[in-house]
């Protein structure tokens, strides 16, 4: 009997200590993937106490999400708010840390890219792939392009025609692939109109 209560309650611990919880408020989680779904739901936090401002009145707004890279790293969401007369896009950054214990968690950050600015922040990485589309696909995805855009670092390479968009900023490294790339600027465009 003694020996069933110790193995279930070691079974009961492990399986507490690697769950897919939230476990503290510094924008850390023990999940491995996050989706535009969860990118919604944490964005909303951001958006009214860090755009919009908090307030004791009632304000109506829209969070709409946009797409998420295939690796899970970066999400795009559109935001509208005619009270604050806000819009605009909001990256959502994730990366790996490891605490004390080497025990692996995943981080967060939002970052809020105003209308003007995020339509200027996509149309630079187009152009920059247009006017360097000879040089980028030379040599495979041996040849590449960086740029700085606020306080963001990108870096651009093709691979069999394809290209990648890597995000520094903060601390993250996200990796944006054509696709997601593509449907964030698309959809962008049609509902901030």
């Amino acid at each position: 009997m003694k020996i069933k209560f110790l193995t279930l309650t070691f079974l009961l611990s492990i399986t507490y200590s690697f769950s897919q919880v939230k476990v503290n408020s510094n924008n850390i989680w023990t999940a491995k993937e996050f989706s535009k779904e969860i990118s919604l739901f944490k964005s909303k936090e951001f958006l009214f106490k860090n755009v919009l401002g908090t307030t004791e009145q009632i304000v109506p707004f829209e969070v709409i999400p946009l797409a998420a890279a295939s690796s899970g790293e970066l999400t795009t969401l559109l935001y509208k708010c005619e009270a604050k007369q806000k819009e605009g896009l909001i990256l959502g950054f994730y990366g790996d840390y490891w605490n004390e214990a080497g025990v692996l968690y995943q981080g967060y950050s939002f970052k809020n890219l105003e209308k003007e600015k995020a339509i200027e922040f996509l149309n630079k990485i187009v152009t920059s792939i247009e006017e360097n589309k000879k040089f980028l696909n030379e040599n495979g995805d041996n040849n590449n392009i960086y740029f700085k855009y606020d306080d963001m670092d990108v870096l651009i390479w093709t691979n069999m025609g394809s290209y990648t968009i890597r995000i520094f900023w903060q601390g993250f490294d996200s990796t944006w692939e054509e696709t997601a790339f593509a449907r964030s600027k698309r959809r962008f465009e049609k509902k901030i109109k």
